[in-house]
């Protein structure tokens, strides 16, 4: 089962000032998101293999279009993240199927590695919901200056039998970063952890 779309939204946020500062480079970010329709709205179903497929196929798409929004090369990314919010009609396990068992591979294909968990959230809403995704650097969880955010928004979804979907990633951390911590100097990028 192929995802059925209606629409695909992509969204970019520079920084290029924090707090009356410069911020050289300016930092970037671009999040794709997917609105689908959910086969499975309204009904309890055992076999969630049709979402877990859908969340591969989305894996592969949405990584190649933040990566694309960002006019970068996929192993230049830094951080990445994804999320999903089920319309009313759905439950947390449709976007937990989407998001957990198979999605993670196609990104890190697109991102040339990524040994470290992909953070994630989900929820259940309706239209206008913000969607926050969680962000981490994508070999290293301990870098501190990458523990970050990004919040989306589609005025018109989920509706009730849809999912919102969304992979997020950034060429860089939070903008002037200083909590200190493991930096992206030190990445040993063999655990996901440092």
């Amino acid at each position: 089962m192929s995802a059925i779309i209606r629409k695909i939204v992509t969204v970019v946020e520079e920084t290029q000032m924090e707090m009356g500062r410069q911020v050289s480079p300016p930092t970037r970010r671009a999040a794709a998101i997917a609105v689908i329709e959910n086969p499975f709205a309204g009904k309890y179903v055992e076999d969630l293999s049709p979402l877990i497929a859908i969340g591969e196929e989305l894996g592969d798409l949405l990584s190649k279009r933040a990566v694309a929004a960002l006019g970068i090369d996929g192993a230049k990314a830094q951080s990445y993240g994804k999320a999903a919010a089920v319309g009313e009609n759905g439950e947390l396990e449709h976007a937990a199927a989407i998001l957990h068992p198979k999605m993670g591979a196609p990104v890190r294909k697109v991102l040339g590695k990524g040994a470290a968990l992909i953070p994630s959230s989900k929820k259940r809403s309706g239209p206008g919901t913000t969607l926050d995704i969680p962000l981490g650097h994508k070999d290293a969880a301990f870098v501190r200056s990458h523990f970050d955010g990004m919040e989306v928004q589609i005025n018109d979804a989920p509706r009730a039998n849809e999912i919102m979907v969304a992979v997020a990633v950034t060429d860089s951390g939070r903008p002037l970063p200083r909590v200190g911590g493991l930096t992206v100097a030190e990445i040993k990028g063999e655990d996901g952890l440092r």
